[in-house]
């Protein structure tokens, strides 16, 4: 079969299937610019696939309906991940544990009734957080981040090795940077 001959099937094939493939996925795809894009994608693929001899299309309606139904979800879920708001953009768990400690221990000698208001929100939030955890992980961060001690000095006086001690210190963090996210999140986008 010469190419021009190929042409001219692939332009009855279009003509033939566009208005049922057209309904196939207007029915799948609110927007219609959209729409029309995975059209033109799946006539696009047919013409790839066909100058191709070396993957011969047996069963055109199949594979064109296939193609329509693939294109859309990948456009789906590209638009998905396009649209979803990003709550931590500009700000890592990191960055959130350091405003709530700059908040929690600034010294400040007036702050403002929103700065007490807040302060009284991440203290009430992060005894309770602090009261989810195992004894032993709650003890371990109190001891470093709110008493000071270094782990060296806590393994000397409790007899529990250092590697123990970071692994707690590891899960207690870890916990407590979820649950304070949350609430910056709660803080911040409501």
């Amino acid at each position: 079969m010469s190419k021009q001959t190929e042409k001219q099937d692939v332009g009855k094939l279009i003509v033939e299937y566009q208005p049922r493939l057209k309904s196939f996925i207007r029915k799948r795809v609110v927007n219609k610019d959209d729409a029309d894009d995975i059209l033109q994608d799946v006539f696009y693929q047919l013409v790839k696939t066909v100058d191709n001899a070396m993957n011969p299309i047996e069963q055109v309606a199949a594979w064109l309906y296939r193609v329509a139904r693939n294109t859309i979800i990948n456009k789906g879920i590209k638009k998905h991940e396009e649209e979803l708001p990003v709550y931590k953009s500009d700000k890592s768990d990191d960055d959130v544990l350091k405003d709530f400690s700059e908040l929690l221990f600034s010294n400040e000698t007036s702050p403002s009734p929103e700065t007490e208001y807040l302060r009284s929100l991440v203290w009430v939030e992060l005894e309770n957080a602090l009261s989810e955890l195992p004894p032993e992980q709650r003890e371990v961060f109190e001891l470093t981040e709110l008493d000071g001690l270094s782990v060296k000095e806590i393994s000397q006086t409790t007899g529990v090795a250092v590697n123990t001690l970071l692994s707690r210190k590891h899960y207690a963090v870890k916990h407590l940077r979820k649950r304070l996210t949350t609430l910056y999140e709660e803080l911040i986008y409501t």
